[in-house]
């Protein structure tokens, strides 16, 4: 039976133990098609504290007009956002040390853009997380069209000090015209070249794919996987589209204008995703999901628990192991 090399499977391998990572929320974080530099509204389906519970756990929401940005000189929010990594850190680091005896973190720098803020800030907090009781390394969530070369040079010093530092870039689609439909903001152009320099410079690329996203056939989404293979990722995640009320797609969704995608359909492409899979790229995620009233479909993922017991009965049926 071909196993997959989940996140707990390479972790396990390559530090001899379980390592867990830490979801980091900063206040004052956001995305440029937020904030109107590059598009307005963000994209039609985000609703970041669906996708990031620790977000209104820890940090408070909204709390402060600023949002950092790369033409800030100044940030007046640097201490306090330090004071919030370390409250955060402890807050989870402790959870899973007391309740799985978990004694290794990976800091998790999750929510919005995390390289899109000045270099010096960038450089302060990566520097303070990276120096925290028992962190390996970092993995931080970004967009293509928000990494300067400088914050690569950074993450290329901290893995030849020996830590293990991950990008992990929400590619979504390699098709325009579904990017142009969500808002991403930006295009496939470039996306290619930054996978090289990211890996050239030793740091892990995770790239992040949506299956159900508006207008795309199982092709187009299976397409997705392959040409990102092609260009080359060290880690993948997927998951399925889900709508959430109070953002564009559940207006479109409300309006009768999109079908979300159904579980047996899903289903399909993780098994033929699976099975496209190279050994050594580390699979780190194939469900997602909104527990709570704020999703409207589809239903089922309102549990991702069901979600991932189909799916490993689907895929141990073809001879994978998740």
């Amino acid at each position: 039976m071909k196993k997959i090399l989940t996140i707990g499977r390479y972790f396990k391998s390559k530090f001899g133990q379980r390592v867990r990572k830490i979801p980091i929320s900063l206040e004052g974080f956001t995305c440029p098609n937020i904030d109107g530099s590059v598009a307005k509204g963000g994209c039609i389906y985000c609703k970041n504290e669906s996708f990031s519970p620790s977000i209104a756990k820890i940090t408070p929401l909204n709390s402060t007009a600023i949002t950092m940005n790369f033409k800030m000189t100044q940030n007046p929010l640097l201490e306090q956002q330090i004071k919030s990594l370390k409250e955060q850190f402890q807050w989870h680091s402790q959870f899973h040390k007391d309740k799985f005896e978990i004694r290794k973190y990976m800091v998790y720098f999750q929510s919005y853009t995390n390289t899109y803020a000045p270099f010096d800030t960038l450089k302060r907090l990566y520097e303070e997380a990276i120096i925290l009781p028992n962190v390996v390394g970092m993995s931080i969530g970004t967009r293509v069209d928000c990494i300067e070369d400088r914050v690569l040079d950074l993450l290329e010093k901290y893995v030849k000090d020996g830590k293990e530092i991950w990008l992990e870039y929400g590619i979504q689609s390699v098709y325009d015209k579904t990017l142009k439909i969500t808002n991403r903001g930006h295009l496939t152009e470039g996306m290619e070249e930054l996978f090289v320099k990211t890996r050239q410079r030793g740091v892990k690329l995770c790239a992040h794919l949506i299956y159900g996203l508006p207008n795309e056939s199982p092709q187009m989404m299976i397409h997705s996987l392959q040409t990102i293979l092609k260009w080359g990722i060290d880690g993948l995640k997927i998951h399925p589209l889900y709508v959430v009320a109070d953002t564009q797609l559940a207006k479109i969704y409300q309006a009768g204008n999109y079908t979300p995608i159904e579980l047996e359909e899903y289903a399909d492409l993780i098994v033929e995703s699976m099975q496209l899979i190279p050994p050594d790229v580390v699979v780190q995620r194939v469900s997602a999901g909104a527990h709570d009233e704020t999703l409207l479909a589809p239903k089922w993922c309102f549990d991702k628990n069901i979600q991932m017991r189909y799916l490993r009965d689907r895929l141990r049926a073809v001879g994978i192991e998740y």
